[in-house]
């Protein structure tokens, strides 16, 4: 059998598909529901009615921060868009104009907030140190940076105000995402006591989501590619509930890929959840064995994207392929504000 190419996950899609404006209210979203064998249309509303009593829901509760921001080196204007936390004070980041800046440089986003130029990687990515302790950057990223939308949203004047509010879910509590868990951007309070007092339980996981998810996959052999790591977490208590809700012969729903991939990341052979803190790069492509996740609720993604091969991998490439095509023959709106869909395996 011959290596999975990216243009094997190619697809068109029309740029009108792609959602600029999010849902309101939120679990207001349309929701296919896929299965082996059919589709159903839906909105995430009635996932009360279209899940089982005694599934469990694994949430990823990573809060996006400000991440882009804006600074001049010298008389020069650059974007800067945080990627990943390294150690006190250093972030790894993404820079436009990136090419001409030298190690040593100092870009300046305030009079009193700046940024040192220590190191230049192969794969585009610098890494950058701040004037400030780590206990005094969060305020000043509120203050200066902007939510990170990602390319796809146009937004002429940048970030509007509203998207600091709509691009982070409702249950967020953790600092550290530079992307948002966008399945998880339709839940409401109000949906998920409606889905509590069904018996439907859940539970929070933490993978503070990286810039590289809007990273376009260069590679032409998928097995290529290599993926940036992001930090995720599931405590102790968290697993042995995953477990136990295992042993009882419940369905695990991940809420969103990133929970899927940390879920993924933490389970052993047999499917057993581990407790787990520290970097994932887990990258599934068709072929994988999936062993902590029975069920997917994800949003519609882009063609040859990592997130589309996730999906592909799910429920097969050819499943996906006819899903999508439905779900533009139907209109639904693609990626971050768009619309969501249920993969069932069974």
């Amino acid at each position: 059998m011959r290596d999975l190419r990216t243009a094997d996950f190619d697809f068109d899609l029309p740029q009108e598909r792609i959602a600029q404006t999010a849902c309101e209210p939120r679990d207001y979203a349309r929701l296919l529901r896929i299965t082996p064998d059919a589709f159903s249309d839906h909105h995430v509303f009635d996932l009360p009615d279209l899940l089982r009593a005694g599934d469990f829901l694994v949430m990823n509760d990573t809060r996006v921060i400000p991440a882009r921001l804006y600074g001049m080196r010298g008389a020069v204007r650059v974007e800067v868009l945080l990627h990943k936390k390294q150690a006190n004070s250093t972030w790894l980041a993404f820079a436009r104009p990136g090419k001409r800046l030298r190690l040593g440089e100092t870009i300046r986003f305030a009079p009193d907030f700046t940024a040192e130029l220590l190191e230049k990687r192969e794969s585009g990515e610098i890494l950058l140190r701040f004037n400030v302790q780590d206990a005094d950057l969060l305020p000043l990223l509120h203050e200066h940076g902007e939510p990170p939308l990602p390319p796809y949203i146009k937004r002429e004047a940048g970030a509007a105000k509203d998207d600091t509010i709509r691009y982070q879910t409702v249950y967020a509590a953790r600092d550290g995402a530079v992307a948002a868990p966008t399945a998880g951007l339709h839940f409401t309070p109000e949906l998920l006591a409606k889905l509590a007092a069904k018996g439907i339980t859940s539970a929070l996981v933490t993978l503070h989501v990286g810039a590289g998810t809007f990273l376009p996959v260069k590679a032409d052999v998928i097995k290529d590619h290599v993926m940036h790591a992001e930090w995720g977490e599931i405590s102790p208590a968290t697993a042995e509930a995953i477990n136990q809700a295992r042993r009882e012969g419940r369905r695990i729903i991940s809420v969103g890929t990133t929970s899927l991939r940390v879920l993924e990341s933490a389970a052993d052979e047999n499917g057993i959840v581990r407790p787990f803190s520290q970097d994932t790069a887990i990258f599934i492509t068709p072929g994988y064995r999936f062993r902590a996740v029975d069920a997917l609720i994800t949003n519609f993604h882009l063609p040859q994207s990592t997130l589309f091969m996730l999906v592909s991998a799910f429920m097969g490439l050819e499943r996906m392929r006819e899903a999508y095509a439905y779900a533009i023959k139907n209109n639904y709106r693609f990626y971050s504000y768009g619309d969501a869909s249920f993969l069932e395996k069974t």
